[in-house]
């Protein structure tokens, strides 16, 4: 464990220390932050210092493989070697690993040729240094997840590539994490492919550095009636994740499931856009995974979807509900202890729920819609505010959720307010593993 991340774990116990002695917030409050219009889509073209010829890496990203491995994913525009070099000093790479190359087509788009290979066994919280393709024009690093608590992930949806979303990127950047999740709506490129490569290059500055661990939202689809009858195409022949690794492995790119912080957190991916109906192969899925963890184990299970089960926002209201009228009973009787979504683009907060009311056993909702699309914000709440819903404001961010130890992990969420990172909500969230209420023959 690094000097860094025990400070940063001292430091987590202090705050934690601290807030424990405060009376418990039980008032639902509605910001009366305004944020201004979403800014300019960014443009498609290649920047200049892009692509030098048609076999240089660009697009680079990473994803985790079970304990110890890294998936590398990169494009060339030419034919060029799946082969990932790799090592612990900048420069030196003894060590290699040899992929896959695929392509696609979609209407008249031709995709570049996109490479993955999985590199590994690796050491935790150690810096590595990549090239790809053998092209010695480009060299990449990243910083391997540690295996232990503390574990901090960057949890941001509906990306795009705006100037909002340059801004997003920006913070993200200045943060020390080790995971980035994302619940869907990546590139926003609605079928217009081009937008895929653009997305690609502007997030990879981040994305070949840290794992980005994705699940698939509504702009995925790209399904054109006759001509492209096949949904996710784009998306999963470009961000590939381990469907197919673990312990109970899914069999499908739009939903998976992985551990981390050596099994400390074990994170569902779920897929608000693949059948989710009892019987269908997800829930069936879903219902062995969470019948694996073992929460004498696991200090924490956080889930993810696209569409919220939860919402107090006018937009995409009940978009979510036949989804969480099939899982929500599976998702409680694990005690999964946070569920994410994306779609609506705003910030929202709510307490502990299941069936609708407020339950101490039930998991904490949030929706982290709104990391700078295009289509701007979602400012329509319902009024009154439900009292479930704790706290909720229209803005641009992301958030960032510190497992400190096997009992509390601390959630923060980071709004963009004039180009700077401000803190406008933050919570502790208990393990429900560590509640003796909600044990599971308690359910």
């Amino acid at each position: 464990m690094s000097t860094g991340r025990r400070r940063g774990g001292t430091a987590a116990l202090a705050l934690l220390a601290a807030l424990s002695a405060l009376p418990a917030a039980c008032l639902a409050v509605t910001s009366p932050y305004v944020r201004p219009a979403p800014r300019a889509t960014l443009p498609l073209h290649k920047g200049a210092d892009d692509d030098a010829d048609g076999q240089t890496p660009q697009q680079v990203h990473i994803s985790m493989v079970g304990a110890d491995k890294m998936r590398v994913t990169w494009i060339t525009d030419d034919a060029a070697p799946a082969i990932v070099e790799y090592g612990t000093t900048s420069g030196q790479y003894p060590l290699s690993a040899t992929g896959n190359t695929t392509t696609y087509s979609y209407v008249l788009y031709k995709s570049g040729n996109i490479h993955d290979a999985v590199i590994g066994p690796m050491q935790p919280s150690t810096t590595y240094y990549y090239r790809c393709s053998s092209n010695p024009s480009r060299e990449f690093s990243f910083r391997t997840p540690p295996a232990t608590l503390p574990f901090k992930f960057v949890i941001v949806g509906d990306l795009g590539q705006t100037e909002w979303t340059e801004s997003t990127l920006k913070h993200i950047a200045a943060a020390d994490y080790d995971v980035l999740l994302l619940p869907g709506d990546l590139s926003y490129a609605d079928l217009v492919q081009p937008r895929w490569d653009s997305y690609g290059r502007l997030v990879e500055p981040l994305a070949s550095a840290r794992p980005w661990m994705v699940t698939e939202g509504n702009h995925e689809v790209e399904k054109l009636p006759v001509v492209e009858p096949a949904p996710f195409k784009a998306y999963n022949a470009r961000w590939r994740m381990p469907h197919d690794a673990g312990a109970t492995p899914s069999g499908d790119n739009l939903y998976y499931s992985f551990d981390a912080a050596g099994g400390a957190v074990h994170v569902l991916m779920l897929g608000s856009y693949a059948d989710h109906a009892v019987g269908s192969a997800q829930h069936e899925w879903l219902r062995r995974d969470l019948a694996a963890v073992d929460r004498g184990e696991t200090a924490f299970v956080v889930a993810l979807v696209h569409a919220p089960w939860y919402s107090s926002n006018e937009a995409h209201r009940g978009e979510g509900d036949a989804m969480r009228g099939a899982m929500e009973a599976l998702l409680r009787g694990a005690r999964v202890d946070a569920v994410f979504a994306g779609h609506v683009h705003a910030y929202e907060r709510f307490a502990r729920v299941y069936g609708g009311e407020e339950d101490p056993c039930a998991p904490v909702y949030l929706t982290v819609g709104d990391g700078g699309n295009r289509e701007g914000l979602a400012g329509r709440y319902a009024d009154p505010q439900p009292a479930a819903s704790a706290f909720r404001e229209a803005s641009f961010g992301h958030g960032r959720l510190e497992v400190v130890n096997a009992t509390h992990a601390l959630w923060a969420w980071h709004r963009n307010d004039d180009d700077e990172p401000v803190l406008a909500d933050q919570v502790w969230i208990t393990s429900l593993a560590a509640n003796p209420a909600c044990r599971r023959n308690n359910n």
